[in-house]
């Protein structure tokens, strides 16, 4: 894929509303990105899986994975003032959410554009000037002065599901992407990127790439995308929390224009040694950069899709900065690393190399 076609995915990728159960827009876009790559079958969680045209069933099966949903809101109730009450939908920090524009998605399928609200500090208290907000009492605004205008006008009530509203912007003079949802929007991109540049090259493998859905509320597309591929390796496409701008550089591990962060450890996942020591020396040879990196915190499907069988699995981390807010970065020249060493990757599994993975000789 070309350089101009993939800076107008990905920026198609971000605009698209898809917080975690309502992805539907988002697996239409990748339906139609790679349908001349595979055949895709869509199930009723909106997982879609892809099975590599040229596949021959007869060789180890690679899973590539990446998710479909982004960090969002979902209505819980409206108020008698015509305000949303609302939920998290995956790990917004409070903080970060409030005045945060939003888009609504009423019952019609309409968009509608809000606010989450604030006070002014004109009415605010001293104590209300220096609390932390919380969730449960944040309201979004639709522009609506009542309960009865805001279901019956508006078509907004309880499970209208909301993601925050930004336009995606690339900075061709800096390589940079600003915009929202590359928690994991920017990994679907580099999978389709994938399936594109492998498009009629004879592989040692069979490629089933899944996008799942659901992931920032417990990996839970993943959980099925790994039982109906059942997979023999797995490698995980995920936007990952950049640390640059706030660790010391001795210590930061995922770096902005750093390349691909490959994840030793995380809470629910520790990456199998040999198959991510391959995958480094790959990238050495390749002269490509990369980071190793152990979190204390985070997790991603490649602990769902590992949990399966057991099989091998990495994840190849594309840095995003910002994550879970409403605005994030990310850098071109991450994105072409990244899909570069898997690309490579690919080609250099057979089912010898798979299976020196396991072995504990």
């Amino acid at each position: 894929m070309d350089t101009t076609k993939q800076i107008q995915l990905i920026k198609d990728l971000s605009n698209a509303f898809g917080p975690s159960g309502f992805e539907q827009p988002v697996i239409r876009l990748y339906r139609d990105a790679v349908k001349d790559y595979g055949d895709t079958t869509i199930d009723g969680m909106f997982n879609a899986i892809t099975r590599r045209k040229g596949n021959t069933g007869k060789l180890p099966v690679v899973q590539l994975d990446a998710h479909a949903d982004e960090v969002g809101l979902l209505v819980q109730a409206v108020r008698p003032s015509g305000l949303l009450k609302f939920v998290t939908l995956g790990g917004f920090v409070p903080t970060n959410v409030p005045a945060m524009s939003v888009m609504v998605r009423n019952k019609r399928g309409e968009y509608i554009p809000g606010v989450v609200a604030t006070k002014p500090p004109h009415f605010m208290t001293a104590a209300e000037r220096n609390a932390v907000p919380q969730i449960a009492e944040m309201s979004v605004d639709i522009g609506s002065t009542s309960r009865e205008e805001t279901i019956n006008d508006f078509a907004v009530d309880t499970g209208c599901p909301i993601v925050p509203a930004v336009d995606c912007q690339y900075d061709a003079a800096h390589g940079m992407f600003f915009g929202k949802a590359f928690d994991d929007r920017i990994g679907t991109a580099a999978m389709i990127d994938t399936l594109a540049t492998l498009d009629g090259e004879n592989l040692n493998v069979d490629v089933v790439a899944g996008l799942s859905t659901q992931e920032e509320v417990g990996l839970r597309g993943a959980y099925v995308t790994a039982r109906k591929v059942e997979s023999d390796l797995a490698i995980v496409y995920e936007g990952v929390p950049a640390d640059d701008t706030f660790e010391p550089d001795w210590l930061s591990q995922t770096r902005m224009k750093g390349g691909p962060m490959l994840r030793d450890l995380d809470t629910t996942y520790i990456a199998n040694p040999q198959f991510q020591q391959f995958t480094a020396d790959l990238a050495d040879e390749l002269h490509l950069p990369y980071t190793r990196a152990v979190r204390t915190g985070g997790g991603q499907d490649g602990a769902a899709i590992g949990y399966w069988k057991g099989i091998p699995t990495i994840v190849v981390g594309l840095p995003v900065r910002y994550e879970h807010t409403a605005f994030n970065f990310t850098a071109l020249a991450d994105f072409q690393a990244s899909t570069q060493l898997v690309n490579e990757l690919l080609r250099r599994l057979d089912a010898d190399t798979i299976a020196s993975f396991s072995s504990v000789d």
